[in-house]
């Protein structure tokens, strides 16, 4: 099954400031600036199997990370910045119209560093509605508790996006209820893409400008997105983090997924979340929906501190005990000066280094 990375992260300068990627944005075709000044964006081709993967990042990151060095710029794998001055967005008409629509509140999104994990799609309905199921999963690498200094939630970047950024537009930003088909996930694209349309026009904004700019394809910033380009599933709770942690969640998440392809999969019709859910070689069964967003929630704002989340996601498959997330370590403080922000990102710009370095070695690139 194909598998690829997407992952952002914050670039800063030598002192632990953010800075703009520069040179590291043309290190290749896949290397970009992301829609706010200091954000990086590194985006892994499909690959056949997880050694695959394993050794095509190594590869890249490594190129990214020389290019890095002799700019005298740094990489931090955190889903928030922590705590810093006020950042910038790239100019341009599509985040012009965002603004516009969604408000103030879009402004978080300036804040927020994740990872996407694209799988190819083969049953695309029980692919959607099984990473619905799995949204709790993005605890296994939460990495950052902190927005603007304060302690938010285990998941700083999860909580802004999907209760701060889209609170106005609930369907645009979060966790979408499980599908009968296909057909009935494009409807409701189609329809968040007419709500956006609708919102634009009465903001004065030309509709040939709207069209130009959004489509269904690319419309809504949902957990979970169908990308008919690729063409993949896309799932994107998940911080950004540590490379080799990106890697082992990528290849528990393909695992799932290819026992989707081979197994039955069925949506339990009472909630239980004491035992909800199961990922088994007999077949998976998903909590029902409700379950699913209270396990979620918890992921959130717990991360793996909550002992319902850790037993779901051992029911579901994934080695719980081998992911050691970046805001458990860093968590404990209500609030974190931009001084200490600053040695933070620093230090996550170390460790992103040497991890590089270890999975150099062990791919043996």
């Amino acid at each position: 099954m194909n598998t690829s990375i997407e992952v952002e992260y914050w670039v800063v300068d030598t002192d632990g400031e953010l800075t703009e990627p520069g040179a590291l944005a043309a290190v290749s075709e896949r290397t970009e600036q992301e829609f706010v000044e200091p954000l990086f964006e590194l985006k892994t081709p499909p690959c056949e199997t997880i050694d695959e993967l394993r050794v095509t990042f190594a590869e890249q990151l490594e190129d990214v990370l020389s290019t890095a060095a002799a700019e005298e710029k740094r990489l931090v794998p955190l889903g928030t910045p922590i705590n810093c001055g006020a950042i910038d967005r790239r100019p341009g008409e599509r985040g012009r119209i965002q603004k516009e629509v969604i408000g103030e509140d879009f402004a978080y999104a300036k804040y927020c560093a994740g990872t996407h994990i694209h799988v190819e799609k083969r049953n695309v309905t029980d692919q959607l509605n099984t990473l619905i199921a799995l949204d709790a999963a993005l605890a296994l690498v939460n990495s950052s508790p902190y927005l603007d200094g304060e302690r938010v939630a285990n998941s700083a970047r999860a909580h802004c996006y999907r209760k701060k950024c889209y609170g106005d537009f609930p369907k645009h930003g979060q966790l979408w209820h499980y599908v009968d088909t296909v057909g009935e996930w494009h409807r409701r694209l189609e329809d968040c893409y007419e709500e956006f349309k609708r919102a634009a026009l009465e903001k004065g904004i030309d509709e040939d400008a709207v069209e130009a700019q959004f489509s269904t394809d690319d419309i809504v910033w949902t957990p979970i997105r169908l990308r008919d380009e690729m063409p993949t599933v896309e799932w994107r709770s998940p911080d950004a983090a540590l490379p080799s942690q990106l890697l082992r969640l990528a290849d528990d998440l393909e695992t799932v997924m290819e026992r989707v392809h081979h197994t039955n999969v069925a949506i339990e019709s009472v909630s239980d979340s004491r035992h909800a859910g199961h990922v088994t070689d007999d077949g998976i069964r998903l909590p029902t929906f409700e379950t699913v967003c209270n396990f979620a929630e918890l992921a959130i704002d717990d991360g793996l501190e909550s002992a319902d989340v850790v037993g779901y996601l051992d029911r579901m498959g994934f080695s719980v005990d081998d992911y050691h997330p970046i805001s458990t370590r860093i968590d404990g403080r209500q609030y974190v000066t931009r001084g200490d922000a600053r040695d933070l990102r620093l230090e996550y710009a170390n460790r992103l280094e040497e991890d590089v370095d270890e999975l150099v070695e062990t791919v043996g690139v």
